[in-house]
């Protein structure tokens, strides 16, 4: 099984977040900016939420918001959940299927050492799925 130590090792531990008190604007240029789907939301350099295109779109698009206006904690996602580096890929994606999110920032020692994707997890079980089809095929071949 793979761990998420192991794919934020191929991944990358590059981490862009974002301040509570940061117009949503910025978020969304950012995540633009980096294609991605959501960043952390820090204060005082402490993980405090989430910010995702989801939440824009719910809680400033639908609700007619400005997004120079809003202050990002007013729509980020709180409290986050969070994982280990030692956990379980698979695990990892029964929570984000039990919670219905797409993203975790992965913590260790109280310090966010990256962030893993739904996106991340289905490509590391679809390798390990084509690895173990490979195996066996040899395996059945001789």
């Amino acid at each position: 099984m793979v761990r998420v130590r192991q794919l934020l090792a191929r991944k990358g531990h590059e981490v862009w977040s974002i301040d509570v008190e940061d117009p949503v604007l910025e978020a969304i240029q950012l995540m633009a900016d980096k294609h991605v789907g959501a960043l952390p939301v820090t204060r005082n350099g402490e993980l405090a939420g989430v910010i995702s295109e989801r939440d824009y779109a719910r809680k400033v698009i639908l609700l007619g918001r400005s997004s120079a206006e809003t202050p990002v904690w007013q729509i980020m996602s709180s409290p986050v959940v969070t994982v280990s580096p030692d956990e379980d890929v698979r695990q990892c994606m029964q929570l984000m299927t039990h919670r219905r999110i797409r993203h975790l920032p992965v913590v260790e020692n109280g310090r966010m050492i990256g962030v893993v994707s739904i996106g991340d997890l289905v490509r590391v079980v679809i390798e390990e799925q084509d690895q173990t089809i490979e195996h066996l095929e040899r395996f059945i071949a001789g």
